[in-house]
């Protein structure tokens, strides 16, 4: 039992601290050796007057699949591990938040060097594992001077955790909060997804770029043959702007922003409720009786990002083939789960039927780690664990592997030899 220095005061409820009065908040940049500049979003923590059990222990967060900041930041998660006394570090991934394609730009242009090669959607899971984990791991160990910071993977986050924990040496611990190893087992729609959105989606939307491209040429090729006709340039203006060229119309990436917006304006209290009573039947994504509507809304509208075609159809390929690889480079993740000897919490809803008990047994039954928790929490969903009122059990267990890790760290160290 750890004894409070005199010091030391009980410590309130962090429902009755200002969120402000615990951290200092900087964005620093995380280069990719492929070109991007990623950014991580850090929360310092500010020494409290209670015991804050894993002051100052470095955590990368890592959000999922077309997620930013905002997944850890919308609920009270960040200011839970915050209370603990945690160095938060928020890794957006390529295109995502802070790290967005417009930043790219701007600083390519001030530093007069090329664009990234896949800025225009052109990268997939395989860039994320490659170059932006290990980017976000190694600034934030340059960061806080650490060589090994524990790694929190929430989602797709986590999945990359699992491949980058089989693969490196330079984690404390990992932790990974809804995050199947085993994609799509036991949940058979999506599994039907997986199957038929590449075979019949994906054409079906390339046809139909296909056919507006054609119509958007014909349009602006009519434009220009009125312009010839000076009498009919106000009707070559209707139809399209001077000097104006034909869209380039592509299927490259799922909207999903602009999905979760739509979704947010609709999401009223009364449409809350009602969803409510059939989440007591079938629950998917998340349950709306363990969140607070104003951060779910807030989730929709500022957390949602647009992600790749190649990300979507990676993950749908990983489902077909009940796999998780990088093909680029062939390294398998679920062959490598055995290498995985860093303590290892991995947490999922009760509810959860992306990250169940099935889809996530696989890598608790080969790591080798030595402090292995695999648990689920009651009646919640996939998003509820980092936005919900449950928050305060998954921060413990975050809390308890932390102070584990550095536990051990302070065991490895060499004792100095006294003198003689």
């Amino acid at each position: 039992m750890r004894r409070l220095d005199l010091q030391e005061t009980a410590a309130p409820a962090p429902g009755d601290l200002p969120f402000k009065s615990l951290y200092q908040k900087e964005t620093y940049d995380a280069p990719t050796d492929d070109g991007w500049v990623l950014q991580v979003t850090r929360y310092r923590p500010v020494r409290q007057p209670f015991a804050q059990p894993i002051f100052g222990e470095p955590l990368m967060l890592v959000p999922g699949w077309s997620q930013n900041r905002h997944a850890f930041s919308s609920g009270p998660f960040v200011k839970h591990l915050l209370y603990y006394g945690a160095d938060v570090h928020i890794l957006e991934l390529r295109g995502h938040g802070k790290s967005s394609r417009a930043l790219q730009r701007e600083r390519c242009e001030a530093e007069g060097r090329p664009v990234p090669t896949d800025l225009d959607w052109g990268w997939d899971l395989d860039s994320y594992f490659l170059h932006d984990v290990p980017a976000g791991v190694r600034a934030v160990k340059e960061r806080t001077g650490r060589d090994r910071i524990v790694y929190l993977g929430n989602s797709m986050g986590g999945m990359l955790g699992y491949g980058y924990a089989g693969s490196h040496d330079d984690l404390a611990g990992l932790i990974t909060i809804g995050a199947p190893s085993e994609l799509g087992r036991g949940f058979w729609p999506l599994r039907v997804v997986a199957h038929l959105g590449p075979a019949m989606v994906g054409p079906l939307l390339d046809a139909l770029f296909s056919a507006a491209r054609g119509a958007d040429a014909i349009r602006h090729g009519a434009a220009s043959l009125l312009r010839k006709l000076r009498w009919l340039a106000s009707a070559a203006d209707r139809l399209a702007a001077e000097g104006s060229r034909p869209r380039d119309l592509r299927f490259r990436h799922v909207p999903m922003d602009a999905m979760l917006r739509g979704l947010a304006s609709v999401a009223s209290d009364r449409n809350l409720r009602a969803w409510e009573k059939v989440a007591r039947h079938w629950t998917l994504m998340i349950s709306p009786a363990r969140v607070t509507a104003d951060d779910f809304r807030w989730l929709l509208r500022e957390g949602g990002e647009k992600e790749p075609r190649g990300v979507v159809e990676e993950l749908a390929r990983w489902i077909r083939g009940d796999e998780m690889k990088c093909y680029r480079t062939g390294y398998d993740f679920k062959a490598h789960f055995k290498d995985v000897t860093v303590p290892l919490a991995v947490i999922f809803g009760g509810l959860d039927r992306i990250a169940s008990a099935d889809s996530t047994q696989g890598i608790y039954r080969e790591a080798r780690s030595e402090y292995l928790l695999w648990r689920p929490v009651r009646d919640n969903s996939h998003l509820d664990l980092t936005l919900g009122y449950d928050i305060h059990q998954t921060c413990e267990d975050v809390k308890n592997l932390v102070e584990y890790a550095a536990a051990r760290r302070a065991r490895s160290r060499p004792r100095p030899v006294a003198a003689l």
